[in-house]
C-alpha cells in the first residue's frame, strides 16, 4: 500500500522520466552524470513488481532529482537546459506511446532485461558493465520505431561509448511503465491464462479431436471475457488457488 495518492503517484511516475531527462541532457553535454541517481534510474528496469511508483526507484530519494527538476522546469520554462529537459520529455513520452504499442517489442526487452538481471545478480553489478549490455537492448529494439530521439550535445562527449551506453541506459528506464504488465507476476499469469484459453479453443475447433466437443459461440464468448477483463483482482485470485493446488497451470484451469 502506497502513502502517496493516486495524484502524487502520477507526479513520481512523470519525476522519473524528466530525472531520465535531465541526465541525458547532462551525460551529452558534460559526459559527467550523478552516480546515485543514475544508480536509481539503471535498478528501475529490474523492479517489474514493485508494490508501489516510489519502490521502483528504491524509495522517494531515488526520483529526488527527477522532482526537483519538475519544479526547475515550471518554475522557469525559459531556462536552456529546462528547455532542452522538455524536449526530452515529449520526445520521450511520443516514443513510449510507440513502444506501448508493440507488446512483440515488450517481451523481447523484457526477457533481454531479466538476463542483464541475472547477471548483475551473480556476476558483475557494476552500473557502467550493466549500462553497456541496456544500451545493446536499446539498439536492437527501441531503434527500430519509427520516431527516434535526437540527443543535442558535445560531439566528443556523444562519440564515446561509454557515454552513448549511459544515455541509451537512460531512455530505455524512462519507458518501463509497459513492461511491467509483460514481466511481472500479474503478467506471467496474465499470459499463461491466455495461452490455456488459446488452446482449449483450438482443441474444441479441431474435429479430429472428439474428446472436446466444440464450443459454442456464448462459450467463446465468455472465454474473451475472461481475458480482456482479467486484472490485479484476477491474479490474485488465481495466487489463492494455487496457494491449495500447489500447481500454477492447475491454478488457471480451476480459475477458467
Amino acid at each position: 500500500m502506497s502513502s502517496f495518492t493516486p495524484l502524487q503517484q502520477q507526479v513520481i511516475a512523470l519525476a522519473g522520466v524528466v530525472q531520465a531527462a535531465r541526465m541525458v541532457d547532462q551525460v551529452a553535454k558534460t559526459g559527467s552524470y550523478p552516480a546515485a541517481f543514475f544508480e536509481a534510474s539503471l535498478r528501475s528496469l529490474f523492479a517489474f513488481d514493485a508494490p508501489t511508483v516510489d519502490a521502483v526507484y528504491g524509495n522517494i530519494q531515488g526520483v529526488k532529482l527527477g522532482l526537483r527538476s519538475v519544479v526547475d522546469m515550471l518554475t522557469d520554462a525559459t531556462n536552456e537546459d529546462h528547455v532542452a529537459m522538455g524536449a526530452y520529455v515529449r520526445g520521450l513520452l511520443k516514443l513510449e506511446d510507440q513502444f506501448g504499442k508493440r507488446p512483440d517489442l515488450q517481451e523481447v526487452v523484457a526477457s533481454r532485461l531479466g538476463h542483464v538481471n541475472f547477471k548483475a545478480q551473480h556476476f558483475s553489478d557494476d552500473a557502467v558493465e550493466l549500462a553497456a549490455s541496456i544500451s545493446a537492448i536499446y539498439q536492437d529494439t527501441i531503434s527500430n520505431l519509427p520516431y527516434r530521439i535526437k540527443v543535442k550535445g558535445n560531439v566528443q562527449h556523444l562519440q564515446q561509448t561509454k557515454n552513448a551506453d549511459l544515455v541509451r541506459t537512460l531512455l530505455l528506464a524512462s519507458k518501463l511503465d509497459p513492461l511491467r504488465t509483460v514481466f511481472s507476476e500479474y503478467g506471467l499469469i496474465a499470459r499463461r491464462l491466455e495461452v490455456e484459453v488459446r488452446w482449449l479453443q483450438k482443441l474444441a475447433e479441431t474435429s479430429e479431436i472428439r474428446e472436446i466437443e466444440p464450443l459454442s459461440p456464448t462459450s467463446n464468448a465468455h472465454l474473451e471475457a475472461v481475458l480482456t477483463s482479467f486484472s490485479s483482482e484476477s491474479a490474485a485470485a488465481v495466487k489463492a488457488i494455487e496457494r491449495t493446488t500447489n500447481h500454477d497451470v492447475k491454478a488457471i484451469e480451476y480459475f477458467l
